[in-house]
């Protein structure tokens, strides 16, 4: 792919529609019933996208960025794509580029990219020993925030269930740091049901569920049998309300973290890192 310059002065042309003005759900819908794109930020997080092989469509940089961009140009080759075919490179200073995308940018680089087909979800846990399933959990930061831990963790995937964020929306690349690149993940599908349905294919895939929820009968999160487990999904529940009744009657055990001074819970993202941490291991 060869790159082709061009200098944005005007942040009215159709053609940064997708960084200035589509919002994420139009973004990742643009070409259905094929996957849409998303968009990626900073040159560290665009390198593991391209490196996992997604298809960059464009970029929009900061002028002082064009040096990295000649850096990342070596992991832009892509099976089938001619040798001639244009990648677009939109180059401007940073005041036009702050009017884009409302804020600052720390990292002076944009790339569109192109989204893929989600495996299904039998597939997942076909090849994993260690899964975290995220049920309903709806901010954006804590989903970023969720990936990370999972991927530096030992979690060898994350499945979420139909509410949850999704993992390509900026925000959450940007807080996972690119990591939602570097570990699979998939919703469960349309007929995949949560929780009932989507239990079954974790049961039948051999795997024990752990439901982390404030109950005062859980386990331990340290009990030796947990990591004593070949195979373990961890299931962790929505923003302020935790898991569902029936999520929690369907696992085959409940966790909790042990709190100290009164504390009575962690924020979901930040229970993810100590559950991970410490249900990712193996015996």
């Amino acid at each position: 792919m060869k790159l082709q310059t061009e200098r944005i002065t005007d942040l009215t042309l159709p053609k940064l529609d997708c960084y200035a003005r589509l919002r994420e759900p139009q973004l990742s819908h643009l070409f259905e019933p094929e996957p849409g794109i998303f968009i990626a930020e900073s040159p560290v997080v665009i390198g593991r996208a391209l490196e996992a092989g997604y298809r960059p469509l464009s970029f929009l940089l900061e002028e002082s960025q064009l040096p990295l961009l000649d850096e990342l140009s070596g992991q832009m080759r892509q099976p089938g794509a001619a040798p001639d075919e244009l990648l677009p490179v939109y180059v401007s200073d940073m005041e036009v580029l702050s009017g884009i995308t409302g804020y600052r940018l720390t990292r002076g680089m944009l790339c569109a990219m192109r989204r893929r087909p989600l495996p299904d979800a039998g597939v997942i846990c076909a090849d994993a020993e260690r899964i975290l399933v995220l049920e309903e959990v709806v901010n954006p930061t804590n989903v970023g925030a969720i990936f990370r831990s999972a991927a530096a963790l030992g979690m060898d995937a994350v499945l979420l269930t139909e509410g949850c964020s999704d993992p390509l929306y900026r925000r959450c690349i940007r807080v996972s740091m690119g990591t939602v690149f570097q570990i699979p993940w998939t919703f469960f599908g349309i007929d995949c049901g949560w929780p009932e349905k989507g239990m079954d294919l974790l049961h039948s895939h051999g795997f024990k569920t752990v439901a982390m929820a404030l109950r005062e009968d859980a386990a331990a999160l340290d009990d030796p049998a947990l990591n004593a487990e070949r195979k373990l999904a961890v299931i962790m529940g929505t923003e302020g309300d935790g898991l569902r009744e029936r999520t929690i009657a369907g696992c085959d055990y409940t966790v909790r973290i042990a709190m100290a001074h009164g504390v009575d819970s962690l924020n979901v993202a930040a229970a993810s890192a100590v559950a991970c941490y410490q249900l990712g291991k193996r015996s």
